[in-house]
């Protein structure tokens, strides 16, 4: 099994930003202390607080084991072409980035810091403490709650002014409100019982409970120190929350954001060693009272059923280096992608047992996940990001559990989107050259690519809106801005400013959990072949 645990979707992305570690934990020294402090304030979120990994590389004594100082020095100073990375010249002086430097290349992968259940309770933050006081209903025209759409704008820097989640109406493609996440956003999650919340997650784990009538943040939580994992329950009651730092999830109640019960992640991985393990997927389903949630390193998904104690099953032998997954049928079967096995394992989660192993191309990632409903059959379709000899796309049919295709594409894939009135599924192309500013449209029939869309800048984490209308795109690194397509004829209709916007996020969603599923194919896949 392959101990590199940090190869994440956009794995060349390499921003920084800060986060918050109890100084002098790893650092003895007092130059140790401040640049310790001077790493938290400036890479942790992106590079990970235990120096590990997390959206981008690992900076430790062993990975620029051998790199030169000066090239080291450099990268600092003038940023990583086409990624996430600024330059950090005129905010960083010299003497600190020499001072950075020298201390990346002495300093090992720290031990996994404790972030304890009486922790996260003490970080709960009460900014509005009388919720009856909020609206009834929105302060802003939308003809539905349902046409939101949220993105996670990362900022220049991954923190600061420009990290933020934005909310658009997806019908007149205006901005309808913000909220500030202090450190980048990085996943938006909604209630599905109660269209007023939505839930904010950033890169160094605080979680903000928003109130979407009027915009504004009501609680918030940190749940740990690095990990994008979040899910909410069916019935909005819960949240559960999974790190990369620490090893460990947490489930939440959702009105009040305090902690109910945490989980240590570890057990034995497929190759029979015990391992501590980072988080990977955290989902709710609209099957069942449960959560689902991939141990990466462990190999194993654990479902947490919503009752006393949280008991949980755990399915072992799931695959190598596990990470992201999506739902169908009615979502009682889960797809979950395992990068070192380049395959997709089916999970049924009523009977709560792997289905099958399904080929899935090299690094496998199923994004928030595409399926559609073509001609009879439910086809799933996952990318694949990495140095592969092979890029495609693989197209599955769901319903049989076997790979139907795979259509070749022109690099690496990240986030594929689809929606049941729109003809294409879009793949977001991930490169370190032009193509990088290009989504790819295979046609749902053919099983094609029949458009390529230079977006410019970066372009990643394609959208449909609630009604399939339109495409949203993120337009990162040097675009800022997220640009707007008719579904159909593929014409520009609008472009959104914003500082290094990231994924977005259709409050759509809460209705079908699979994006390319309508509400009542949905609900008739799960009628007709839950059975399966």
């Amino acid at each position: 099994m392959k101990t590199t645990k940090k190869r994440l979707p956009k794995s060349v992305l390499i921003g920084l930003a800060a986060i918050i570690l109890p100084l002098g934990a790893q650092a003895t020294s007092d130059t140790g202390k401040d640049m310790h402090k001077l790493y938290e304030d400036n890479c942790a979120s992106c590079h990970g607080s235990d120096y590990g990994g997390f959206i981008a590389p690992g900076l430790n004594s062993e990975s620029l084991k051998g790199r030169s100082p000066t090239a080291l020095r450099t990268i600092i100073m003038a940023g990583s072409f086409d990624t996430l990375m600024p330059p950090f010249f005129g905010r960083l002086s010299d003497d600190e980035i020499r001072g950075l430097v020298k201390h990346l290349q002495t300093t090992p992968k720290l031990a996994n810091p404790a972030w304890t259940i009486d922790d996260i309770k003490a970080s709960v933050k009460v900014y509005i403490k009388d919720e009856s006081t909020l609206p009834a209903k929105p302060t802003y025209e939308i003809d539905s709650m349902d046409n939101i759409i949220g993105v996670a704008a990362r900022g220049k820097y991954g923190r600061g002014a420009g990290s933020k989640a934005v909310f658009i109406n997806s019908v007149t493609h205006q901005q309808i409100g913000e909220i500030a996440t202090g450190t980048a956003a990085h996943i938006i999650d909604y209630d599905p019982a109660n269209p007023r919340w939505a839930y904010v997650k950033n890169d160094t784990a605080e979680i903000f409970k928003v109130d979407l009538y009027s915009m504004q943040v009501v609680r918030s939580v940190k749940t740990g120190f690095n990990g994008p994992g979040l899910g909410v329950s069916r019935d909005g009651k819960y949240i559960m929350a999974g790190s990369y730092v620490p090893h460990n999830a947490v489930i939440l109640d959702a009105a009040t954001l305090e902690p109910l019960k945490t989980f240590e992640l570890e057990g034995i991985d497929p190759d029979g060693k015990m391992v501590s393990s980072d988080s990977g997927m955290v989902i709710g389903t609209p099957f069942a009272d449960i959560f689902a949630i991939a141990l990466e390193n462990a190999g194993q998904v654990w479902i947490v059923d919503l009752k006393e104690g949280f008991p949980v099953t755990k399915i072992e032998n799931v695959g190598r280096h596990l990470h992201d997954a999506f739902l169908t049928h009615g979502g009682s079967k889960l797809m979950v992608a395992s990068y070192d096995d380049s395959i997709v394992t089916a999970i049924d989660l009523k009977e709560r047992k792997i289905i099958k192993k399904l080929d899935a191309g090299c690094v496998p990632h199923v994004g928030g996940g595409a399926a559609v409903e073509v001609d009879g059959r439910t086809l799933g379709f996952g990318t694949n990001f990495g140095d592969c000899d092979k890029m495609v796309v693989s197209v599955w049919d769901l319903d049989k559990m076997e790979v139907v295709k795979q259509v070749p594409v022109s690099g690496g894939t990240e986030s594929p989107a689809a929606h049941a009135n729109a003809p294409y599924v879009a793949v977001d192309i991930i490169s370190k050259d032009r193509r990088a500013r290009t989504v790819q449209l295979i046609d749902k029939k053919t099983l094609e690519v029949v458009k390529t869309l230079d977006v410019g800048g970066h372009a990643y984490f394609p959208e449909y809106s609630a009604d399939g209308k339109f495409l949203y795109v993120s337009a990162g690194y040097s675009g800022d801005e997220v640009v707007v397509y008719d579904s159909t004829s593929l014409e520009k209709v609008a472009s959104i400013a914003m500082e290094s916007p990231a994924g977005i996020f259709s409050h759509g969603r809460v209705k079908y959990m699979t994006r390319g599923l309508s509400p009542d194919e949905f609900e008739n896949a799960s009628k007709m072949k839950g059975a399966k």
